[in-house]
């Protein structure tokens, strides 16, 4: 076997499960899990009428490329989203369907390392598992930048030595942030296409949770728009992931997208046509349904104000806790270890919470997640209210 794959960690819920295996939950109580981030809101009945009309695609076999007219519905939302030239995105060139960032983040990596000795892929920590999964499989070395509260939970990019951008080969942003709904300014994201210039490493955005802000009058920047704003209509040595899990309510039928320079979306191409599913054709065609549909996820950006405003009421008084800018993630202190915090309200409470320091790796004698706990506001209004009721209670008897 791979040799590498023994620099695997657990992955945080696998931690988690072993955490809490000797818990008995409070039997009083049904249980509530704020811990995985699956949205609960129900799909959107379109797309599931757009998959049911279009069946007859079990009878063929999808193309790695994906039909044109799904790339043409992904390149008009993003052009439309992020303020775009008009036709700077090409279907043909700019844009490929993938089955879910986790699926294609993972991928990427594995096609655009140049395995050589000291090879880095950069991500902020806390972060996505996949990004450092990645790094290890395709030959490279993870290296971390805390996002602390002094930060504002973003990486100081400053501070980076100038030998690791020159080791770096790939620059991981999560924008909005996962777990802390952190968003990068239209600013930082230009202030990374000059560093990306100067040291001549890819910039990988993953932007699955652009679509969940807070402020309906300021969405999330992206890559994509910050190069636009540069005059870089080529998209040079930058890729953006988008998915419809979060912003759809649809993380079951896998769908997504990569997009950015031409220079890396073809040659990942060939990568795929050798490694990865193509998308189900019933699915292509349910993702054209919803690229194009803004109300479904108003709607949804409505419910998650909804669940922030009144959780976070129940719980100022008794958590230091931030309103993130995006993202259904809470990322709040707490008031014991993180991970003794979350066994006990697991006992107490029979509450799923996930440990903040499950998420982030230690740096310099820090592990930026140690003290937190991140809650996925994925379910109803009155379960969230119910969950952040459990949670005061808890803290309250301690």
């Amino acid at each position: 076997m791979n040799h590498d794959l023994n620099k695997l960690h657990p992955y945080p819920f696998e931690k988690l499960a072993s955490l809490t295996a000797d818990v008995t939950p409070n039997p009083k109580l049904a249980h509530i899990s704020l811990g995985i981030g699956e949205p609960k809101h129900p799909a959107p009945g379109f797309v599931a009428e757009a998959i049911i009309q279009n069946l007859s695609g079990l009878s063929t076999y999808p193309t790695t490329k994906g039909v044109l007219a799904l790339r043409q519905a992904i390149a008009s939302w993003a052009e439309r989203r992020f303020s775009l030239m008009a036709g700077s995105l090409d279907p043909e060139q700019h844009v490929l369907p993938v089955n879910g960032t986790r699926e294609a983040i993972f991928a990427f990596a594995q096609a655009a390392i140049n395995r050589k000795p000291n090879a880095l892929v950069v991500s902020p920590n806390p972060f996505y598992q996949i990004y450092e999964g990645a790094a290890y499989l395709a030959g490279a070395e993870p290296w971390y930048l805390n996002c602390t509260s002094e930060t504002g939970f973003i990486p100081d990019y400053d501070a980076v030595p100038a030998d690791v951008w020159d080791r770096c080969q790939i620059l991981f942003i999560c924008s909005p942030g996962n777990p802390t709904g952190a968003v990068h300014s239209i600013e930082a994201l230009k202030k990374l296409v000059a560093l990306a210039d100067q040291y001549d490493f890819i910039l990988a955005s993953d932007e699955c949770y652009s679509e969940i802000y807070l402020d309906e009058n300021q969405p999330p920047a992206g890559l994509l728009e910050a190069c636009a704003q540069l005059g870089r209509h080529d998209y040079n040595k930058c890729v953006v992931f988008h998915s419809l899990s979060k912003r759809s309510n649809l993380p079951g039928m896998r769908s997504g997208f990569i997009a950015g320079d031409s220079k890396l979306i073809l040659p990942f191409l060939q990568y795929r046509t050798y490694h990865g599913c193509s998308m189900p054709v019933q699915h292509q065609m349910a993702s054209i349904a919803a690229w194009k549909d803004e109300q479904h996820v108003l709607e949804n950006r409505n419910q998650y104000r909804q669940k922030f405003d009144a959780v976070i009421e129940i719980l100022a008084p008794v958590m230091k806790l931030t309103r993130p800018e995006a993202s259904f993630y809470l990322w709040a202190e707490t008031p014991t270890d993180d991970t003794l915090f979350s066994k006990g309200i697991l006992a107490d409470q029979n509450l799923t919470l996930l440990p903040g320091s499950y998420l982030s790796r230690e740096v310099d004698g820090i592990n930026p997640g140690s003290g937190y706990v991140r809650m996925a506001l994925v379910a109803e209004v009155d379960e969230c209210i119910e969950a952040a009721s459990r949670i005061r209670r808890y803290i309250e008897s301690l």
